[in-house]
């Protein structure tokens, strides 16, 4: 049985961030704050695990941001369906609904029409930060048809320290850590099921991530031999095909050709710290028949908390904000 409708957004529409405490619930809070258009409700600490407590103020608000693990999203989510049309609008930052039925996929330059889905849904799962790179890269290869569906991908990724969550951070900025570190070294990562199937890909990519001492910002490279792809295809084609999909979009940039070489063959990870931007590079040497692809984003901002609030926007009919 279908549910019944939702409830009218309010005038001036009241958001809730259940986990607000988390690292991605504080950057929530924290770009909520700036804006006058949304008003922010919060449950007294002594309540926050209080299922009454929870589920009436989810029927005060117009939207809930879940920033809890899997488990206490999933328990979450079947609080709020007790409350039929009183229930609010859901935007989920765990890994839980991100391939779920049902659920709209929170990225809203994945695909020309992804926008529009968002802004009509009631649930939306918000990506991963490193499928957010990995899917603005891909998927408009695949889109086009220029890399097939089962295309042996490989994705390389450096994050910074502060995407583990309170964990990580304490540990990173102890005296005992590491300078770098790879990891999710058995190619099982939870991001890797959101990232095949949101790219439109068949065969599973092999990703490694890494981490850098450094609190936030993060690198998404996809290394590519032209002779794979479909056609006679440069790495100015490449670009000219990212920058076609991207045409118009707020938040995605692509480098262009001068910019990209003005860099010398370096990249660092910090510059769109802060931002909910997403730059988008295309490296390579012709001559050799290779290409890298990389995005650069904060993994905090466009990989986190500045995505829920792109697709807060959307689902409550707000205007988009300046990048």
């Amino acid at each position: 049985m279908s549910q019944p409708a939702l409830k009218p957004v309010a005038a001036r529409p009241a958001i809730f961030i259940d986990g607000e405490a988390g690292t991605t619930g504080l950057g929530i809070r924290e770009r909520l704050a700036a804006l006058s258009d949304v008003e922010v409700k919060s449950i007294d600490p002594a309540l926050r695990k209080d299922p009454q407590a929870r589920k009436a103020m989810m029927e005060a608000v117009d939207l809930v941001v879940l920033c809890l693990p899997d488990a206490a999203s999933k328990e979450t989510v079947a609080l709020a369906d007790e409350l039929g049309a009183g229930r609010p609008r859901i935007i989920d930052a765990s890994t839980a609904f991100r391939t779920a039925p049902g659920w709209v996929y929170g990225f809203p330059e994945l695909s020309p029409d992804q926008a529009g889905r968002i802004a009509e849904a009631e649930r939306v799962a918000n990506p991963g930060c490193y499928p957010t790179g990995a899917l603005a890269l891909l998927r408009p290869l695949v889109d086009a048809a220029v890399m097939v569906a089962d295309h042996p991908v490989t994705i390389n990724a450096v994050s910074g320290y502060s995407g583990g969550g309170k964990t990580m951070i304490e540990t990173w900025e102890s005296a005992a850590s590491p300078q770098f570190e790879l990891y999710g070294l058995g190619l099982e990562h939870k991001h890797l099921p959101e990232i095949q199937i949101h790219a439109g890909l068949t065969r599973r990519p092999i990703f490694v991530p890494s981490v850098g001492h450094f609190r936030q910002g993060m690198l998404v490279s996809i290394p590519l031999h032209l002779s794979t792809l479909a056609g006679a295809v440069s790495t100015d084609d490449l670009r000219d095909l990212l920058v076609k999909y991207y045409a118009g979009s707020n938040y995605v940039h692509v480098a262009s050709a001068e910019a990209t070489q003005a860099l010398v063959g370096k990249l660092e990870p910090e510059a769109l710290n802060d931002s909910n931007r997403l730059e988008l590079f295309v490296f390579g040497n012709d001559r050799h028949g290779q290409a890298l692809l990389v995005a650069r984003l904060d993994n905090l901002g466009k990989g986190a908390s500045g995505a829920a609030v792109q697709n807060m926007r959307l689902m409550l009919g707000l205007r988009e904000q300046p990048a």
